[in-house]
C-alpha cells in the first residue's frame, strides 16, 4: 500500500466523486428505467455506472485496497485501507428529479474513518474532510452551529413514516415533542446542512456502512458529533445521529429512553 497522505487521498476522493457526479447528471431529470432491489429501494443505471467508474479508478490506482459499494458489494475485505462508496445517496430524490442527492466516498484505514466526501452534483456543491485537515465547502472551513437548546434546534430526518421503524418510532416521537422544527431534508443533504451549521441535528433510523463512511469525517472535522442511536462512534450501527455536539446527549437520551 502506498504512503499517500490523507490530503492526497482526500483530493483523489473529491476528484472521483465529481467525475462520478458527471455520470449521474447525464441521467438526472431524464427518462430512465428504475428497478426495485430486494430491500425495496430503487436502483438505476446511473447508480451502477457511477459506482463502476469509481471502482475502476480505485482498482487502477490502489490495487491492494478494499472497496465496499452499495451496488456491487465488497472486495478485499481483509485490506487495511478500504474505500466505501454510495454512488447515489438519495436515489428516491434522484429518480424524482429532486437535486438533493449525492455521491459519497469514504476512506477508512484499520476501521477508522479518515476521509469523507459528499458531492452534490445537481447543486454543484461539495463538502469534504480528512482527519486533522478540517472540513471544507467551496474553499471555506465548514463549522457546525452553536445551538444549545433542544427546543430551538432545527432537526432533520429522511423519512417521517415512523411506523416503518417500530423499534425506533417511540424515540422519534419523543424527539418531535422536545425539539424545534423538523424538516425532511434527508439523505446526505441533511448531513451537509448539519456540517455547515444550517441545521442542528440529523437523525436516521436505518443506515448502512456506505451511507455512513463519508459522514463521520465530515461531521467530526466540522466540530460536530456522529454516533449510532446507542451513542457509539461507528459506521456499522445500523442507524445514525449527527449533531453540532452540544445537543447530542440530549438527542440520544430521547432516542434511547
Amino acid at each position: 500500500m502506498a504512503d499517500e497522505s490523507l490530503r492526497d487521498l482526500l483530493e483523489i476522493a473529491v476528484d472521483l466523486a465529481e467525475e462520478a457526479g458527471k455520470i449521474t447528471l447525464k441521467y438526472f431529470q431524464r427518462q430512465f428505467d428504475v428497478e426495485t432491489k430486494a430491500d425495496t429501494t430503487p436502483v438505476t443505471v446511473a447508480d451502477r455506472e457511477a459506482e463502476a467508474y469509481i471502482r475502476r479508478a480505485i482498482e487502477s490506482r490502489f490495487p491492494h485496497d478494499g472497496i465496499i459499494g452499495e451496488e456491487f458489494g465488497e472486495i478485499r475485505a481483509e485490506a487495511k485501507r478500504r474505500w466505501i462508496v454510495d454512488p447515489i445517496d438519495g436515489t428516491f430524490s434522484f429518480v424524482h428529479g429532486v437535486p438533493l442527492y449525492g455521491v459519497l466516498i469514504g476512506v477508512e484505514q484499520q476501521n477508522e474513518p479518515l476521509v469523507g466526501v459528499i458531492h452534490l452534483p445537481a447543486l454543484g456543491d461539495t463538502v469534504a474532510a480528512a482527519r486533522g485537515e478540517g472540513c471544507h465547502r467551496r474553499g471555506q472551513r465548514a463549522q457546525v452551529s452553536n445551538t444549545s437548546e433542544l427546543s430551538d434546534a432545527v432537526w432533520l430526518t429522511t423519512d417521517l413514516n415512523f411506523d416503518a421503524y417500530p423499534a425506533q418510532s417511540a424515540g422519534l416521537n419523543r424527539l418531535v415533542g422536545a425539539a424545534g422544527p423538523a424538516r425532511t431534508w434527508g439523505d446526505c443533504y441533511g448531513y451537509v446542512l448539519v456540517a455547515t451549521g444550517r441545521a442542528d441535528i440529523m437523525v436516521d433510523p436505518l443506515m448502512h456502512v456506505w451511507d455512513c463512511a463519508a459522514l463521520v469525517p465530515v461531521i467530526e472535522e466540522a466540530n460536530g458529533r456522529f454516533t449510532d442511536w446507542q451513542g457509539q462512534r461507528t459506521i456499522r450501527g445500523g442507524n445514525a445521529v449527527a449533531s453540532n455536539g452540544l445537543l447530542h446527549d440530549q438527542v440520544l437520551a430521547l432516542l434511547k429512553s
